[in-house]
């Protein structure tokens, strides 16, 4: 049996893989003008079938292995559907003939239909699956067609030269000259040793700035953009490409990375480009599936200037070029990216040029017009596919093409946003090819306006007053109107502002005022709510503590903010002596309230405090999670606190009868909201005991019985409650995390849901969401009142809508700084060039994008902060904590969310001798926050690292939560021998063991194309091809299998292997093996051998002369030394290649091409 050639192979395995489909079909459509003879034509098609083999071959397979079925010429008639319609019809007509599913193990690989539109127009389509033919393979399909037509309508049969091989000989000749991987004096070992290295560290997936996030498995609906650069602008980068000694497709090549790192891809931009793979002049006219593809990557990084990124992309292709050889599937298996089935293996974007004009065939008497046609199909995230056009003289005639796009993650819109950014990088670098890629613009006039003004047009007239003042209002407005309803106990506005008025006084007298911070030790009671009112009336800031937080945290923080005074209740226990020289006063020590009792009830006067309250005040610290291993207390003034709490009421609707409920513990900030959001405006304040708000039952009770109207909750605490029972009265606030379109679907039906955004330090709220309703990814919305907000990347240049970028926050809600931190302070709160002069803007470190509705969509985090159950938290914190525990010699830790849900805190910890699990959980747990504390801690013998020595934290191994104390080191995924995947672990069930030797590293594809085969009763049943973790291959040109992730360590790394020179075997017929009839489906067929073919049709290993260009080469400086001809060669001038220079006089034929696939 023949086998499948390696390109074969890998489309063989996704058609298994996704059954009959259009994606990987290849037509042409022709618009016939005259008078045609449809038997002649049928006739012809016969003809050209009989002449090329790969066209009467079918793909049968025996055991799951697939073969060449070559069927006799005789037998083997191609479809012809004949059809009458209307012009109206002819492109629906057309777009379901190309997007016919071939049965590749039945029917022949082409097929063609004639649609008549009257007696003297025609359309003729042709369609071949990718399988049996290439882009290049078209030109002589229709070249042979034409021949045969005008033979058979002169009424003789047609006369061609002999081939000299069919595509089966080349399929066994490519084996040969490849040799075996395990040869290391092989072809294919030499050049995989060459991409191994020069892939390693390759990025697992381009963040391209899709609309929509990935899908489990990849669409193949498509659409596309189409590009045009006119002529003056081709005539410019042509001579930019001369003046580099380059050629035109390495400068559309550079623009692109250009494109793509602009975008927010990175500095590494691995591109794909197909070539034509047809080295031997054997296959000029042959009809097959040549066609290879290569990985280009393109280094950005240092941001260098156009023309050094040029010369970069030089070097890197013409290596490239001289090891393209072996196939793409073969260097997918041996490179073993992280296998997906949402994307493609090593690069998701495509770039094909073609620079040489196609010539209409001759139908004797027909003019035969080529006609655009495009598949609905996407093979690839993006492909980018151009082609020059050049007048009758040679000269630039501009560049015209497409970018094809999957429609499950791009809109129309956001690409042909991308091809317009495209063309103004290439006027940029043709017009100053010296500037540095940084400076390179993508906004447009409307756009920056749009991103820096309209969309920040939010100025409004500031709150009148502090807080406190605004507090006063109310309770002066309506004193009788309850403020605070705790465990069914009413306090009203003038009740609650007389006791904050007392204590306000008794603070005062023990020397508190501005610039001054008072810590609040005390539990959620209307004793709280009290003392942060009379801390606020006496013009200091308050600092809220977490009793329940292990002893040394609050103790740090008190020696931090060093308080002038501490607000404590008797609970408060251990804190209650002095601290640090800070005075510890017990608000429920009768000598205490004996004194608020005698103290005067009314509002406190500049006079009382000793100087006026102002603004710009600090009204509250909070404390957060620091990266460095301590935490870092924000200090925020009241004209934020005043602003944010009025511009959340007016859009969530609190005002007089509102109840909210006071869930959140009061050091977190978002805590404030509660408070203020009700106590400014009228509403009632919900208190209750912790019991009570436990998620579950305990709290859905909760919001009912005290008929609360607005509430704030984390979307982890969602997760676990039920929507059922909850009035629609209920407006629902949800923060701190990422929030998934499920939890949006369940709790938004039948109620107001929004999704509020803001770090600590712009005063809780930075941005706010409209009424969420469905399910959806909720954006994180626009900035709220006299709050501006700007997405600007590395060099804090505007990015455009849809672009990726770091959001920073400007306006009355930045915090004043870091207490006591003006480094860090000035590294995180630094000028706004858009802003009033002197004004500040907050560095988030989030990464976001601007929606086309102007609203923000959260897409992750620069940094290795993260957030858990709405508390942000620095991941090198609890490293920190880890590391110092006895015993430990390194730690990470991570955010795992091993089941969609559940996200869980998980430490790593490297020993230093003997470690116990449970004493480092222990020891992490009087250090940090109950939130901080790791739920597992693993034992690793060494933390896994990228290439670039960094640490890998998606090769850390999922931890047996049911576990404590493992009995051994374990080791990361895909350095363990003994680990089952040696990947990263899979969540559920353990995988079986036929499934486990299926994804180790190494497994071959073909045994993923047996998967679905029958076995012997003593087997496991296999699970079927779509059900396996196999990866999507989907894209233009070939095609391969990702079968795990390659992670290296410390001290690992490959020595570069020489190349070495190679005999080549002369390119001729092969015997063929014998063909088995193994199959019942084709036992009617017959059985036959193939026969050694005697007609050597050229002297072995004879070459071609050197071609010459007609006339100077467009494009210079890329003479190579004369080398022996390899098989995938690019091709020199002639039909549709694309990216390619002409051969010059006494060079080989290994011009630097790429064609269309």
């Amino acid at each position: 049996m023949v086998p499948l050639s390696f390109a074969q192979r890998r489309l063989w395995f996704l058609y298994r893989l996704e059954g009959p489909s259009p994606t990987y079909n290849v037509p042409v459509v022709l618009r016939l003008s005259g008078a045609l003879d449809a038997q002649a034509l049928r006739t012809a098609l016969d003809d050209v079938v009989a002449r090329h083999e790969a066209l009467r071959t079918v793909f049968p397979d025996v055991d799951g292995r697939p073969y060449q079925d070559i069927r006799p010429a005789a037998g083997a008639r191609p479809v012809l559907e004949v059809e009458t319609v209307a012009e109206a019809e002819l492109a629906g007509a057309v777009d379901r003939a190309v997007r016919y599913a071939f049965d590749l193990a039945t029917e022949l690989p082409l097929r063609a239909s004639l649609f008549t539109v009257d007696e003297h127009e025609h359309v003729l389509v042709l369609v071949i699956h990718h399988i049996a033919g290439d882009g290049w393979s078209m030109g002589p399909l229709a070249r042979d067609l034409s021949t045969a037509y005008t033979a058979r309508c002169a009424g003789r049969a047609p006369v061609w030269e002999p081939l000299p091989v069919q595509y089966a000989d080349y399929t066994l000749w490519q084996r040969e000259l490849l040799g075996e991987e395990d040869d290391p004096a092989s072809l294919l070992a030499t050049q995989l040793g060459y991409w191994k290295d020069t892939l390693a560290g390759l990025p697992e997936r381009l963040e391209l700035p899709t609309d929509r996030p990935y899908p489990e498995q990849a669409g193949t609906e498509g659409g596309a953009v189409p590009v045009h650069i006119d002529a003056e602008l081709h005539r410019a980068l042509t001579g930019l490409a001369r003046s580099r000694h380059t050629t035109v497709f390495m400068v559309l090549q550079a623009a692109l990375g250009v494109l793509l790192h602009r975008l927010g891809a990175g500095t590494d931009i691995p591109i794909g480009t197909p070539v034509a793979g047809r080295g031997e002049e054997e296959l000029d006219d042959l009809v097959g599936f040549f066609v290879n593809t290569l990985v280009l990557r393109t280094d950005l990084s240092g941001d260098p200037t156009f023309t050094e990124l040029l010369d970069r992309v030089r070097e890197t292709n013409l290596n490239a070029y001289a090891h393209q050889d072996i196939p793409f599937e073969s260097l997918v298996e041996a490179v073993n990216p992280t296998r997906s089935l949402a994307h493609h293996p090593l690069f998701q974007v495509t770039l094909a040029f073609n620079n040489t004009p196609r010539t209409a065939p001759d139908f004797g008497g027909l003019t035969a017009t080529p006609q655009p046609v495009r598949l609905q199909a996407a093979r690839m995230d993006l492909s980018v596919s151009l082609a020059e056009q050049h007048d009758d003289g040679g000269a630039t005639g501009g560049i015209s093409g497409v970018i094809s796009y999957r429609t499950d993650l791009f809109d129309h819109g956001t690409v042909t946003a991308m091809a317009e950014r495209l063309i103004c990088i290439l006027q940029s670098a043709a017009a100053d090819p010296e500037r540095r890629l940084g400076s390179f613009d993508l906004l447009s006039d409307d756009e920056r306006r749009l991103v820096l003004h309209e969309w920040n047009d939010t100025a409004t007239p500031l709150p009148a007053g502090t807080a406190a003042e605004l507090f006063q209002a109310r309770a002066t407005a309506a004193p009788d109107t309850s403020a605070l309803i705790a465990e069914g106990v009413h306090i009203s506005y003038a009740d609650l502002n007389a006791r904050a008025n007392r204590m306000a006084r008794l603070l005062v007298e023990q020397g508190v005022g501005p610039e001054q911070i008072v810590a609040l030790a005390i539990p959620r009671s209307p004793d709280l709510i009290a003392a942060l009112l009379a801390v606020l009336k006496a013009g200091a800031a308050y600092l809220p503590l977490d009793t329940t937080y292990p002893v040394d945290r609050i103790r740090f923080m008190l020696r931090d903010a060093r308080p002038s005074l501490v607000l404590a209740h008797s609970s408060a226990g251990e804190l209650l002596s002095e601290q640090d020289g800070a005075a510890v006063l017990v608000l429920d020590d009768p000598a205490v309230q004996e004194r608020l009792v005698g103290l005067d009830a009314s509002d406190l006067t500049d006079a009382d405090r000793g100087t006026a309250l102002d603004l710009a005040h600090p009204a509250y610290v909070i404390y957060t999670s620091g990266s460095t291993g301590t935490p870092k207390g924000v200090a925020v003034p009241h004209r934020g606190l005043a602003n944010f709490a009025l511009a959340q009421s007016e859009q969530w609707g609190i005002g007089a009868g509102s109840r909210v409920l006071q869930f959140l513990s009061p050091s977190f900030d978002a805590a404030a909201s509660e408070f203020f959001t009700a106590l400014l405006t009228g509403g009632a304040l919900v208190l209750a005991d912790a019991d009570r708000l436990t998620p579950g039952p305990d709290l859905l009770a909760l919001l009912r019985d005290e008929k609360i109207t607005h509430c704030t909750l984390v979307p982890s605490v969602l997760r676990v409650m039920s929507e059922e029972d909850l009035p629609g009265t209920l407006t629902l606030i949800v923060g701190g995390e990422a929030c998934g379109p499920e939890i949006v679907e369940r709790w938004s039906a039948g109620r107001r849901m929004f999704n509020a955004y803001g770090p600590s330090e712009t005063t809780v709220c930075a941005t706010l969401s409209e009424s969420l309703s469905g399910a959806v990814v909720p954006p994180i919305g626009r900035p709220i009142a006299n709050v501006r907000v700007y997405v600007l990347d590395g060099g804090l240049s505007p990015v455009p809508p849809g672009v990726p970028g770091e959001l920073y926050v400007a306006g009355v809600g930045v915090a004043r700084g870091y207490l006591n931190r003006p480094g860090l302070t000035a590294e995180r709160f630094v000028a706004d060039p858009y802003g009033p002069a002197g004004s500040r803007m907050y560095r988030t470190g989030d990464l976001v994008r601007w929606n086309s509705n102007g609203t923000l969509q959260f897409l992750g985090r620069a940094d290795d902060q993260v957030k858990l159950r709405g508390f942000r938290i620095e991941l090198g914190e609890i490293e920190a904590a880890l590391t110092s525990c006895p015993g430990v010699a390194g730690a990470a830790a991570v955010i795992r969310e091993d089941r969609p849900g559940d996200r869980r805190l998980v430490g790593y910890v490297v020993p230093d001798g003997l470690v116990d699990v449970s004493q480092v959980k222990k020891a992490v747990a009087a250090r940090l926050p109950e939130y901080m504390v790791p739920t597992a801690v693993v034992v690793l013998d060494t933390l896994p690292l990228t290439p670039h020595g960094k640490l890998d934290r998606k090769a850390l191994p999922a931890p047996d939560y049911t576990s404590t104390t493992p009995t051994r080191a374990q080791h990361p995924a895909g350095e363990d021998p003994h680990h089952p995947l040696r990947r990263r672990p899979r969540p559920g069930p353990r995988p079986c063991r036929r499934r486990r030797r299926l994804l180790r590293p190494g497994g071959r594809q073909h045994q993923l194309h047996r998967a679905g085969q029958p076995r012997p009763r003593t087997r496991p049943r296999p699970l079927p091809p779509r059900h396996l973790p196999a990866p999507d291959t989907r894209g233009t040109g070939p095609q391969g299998a990702a079968v795990g992730g390659r992670r290296q360590r410390i001290g690992s790394g490959r020595r570069h292997r020489p190349g070495a020179a190679h005999a080549r075997h002369a390119l001729a017929p092969r015997a063929r093996p014998p063909l088995r009839r193994l199959s019942p489906v084709h036992a009617g067929a017959g059985a036959r051998r193939h026969q050694p073919r005697t007609a050597q049709r050229r002297t072995a290993g004879a070459r071609r002369p050197p071609r010459h260009a007609a006339g100077p080469p467009r494009t210079t400086g890329l003479r190579r030394r004369h080398r022996p001809r390899r098989l995938g060669a690019p091709r020199p001038a002639g039909r549709c290649g694309a990216g390619r220079a002409a051969p010059h006089p006494g060079g080989d034929r290994r011009s630097r091409r790429q064609v269309s696939a």
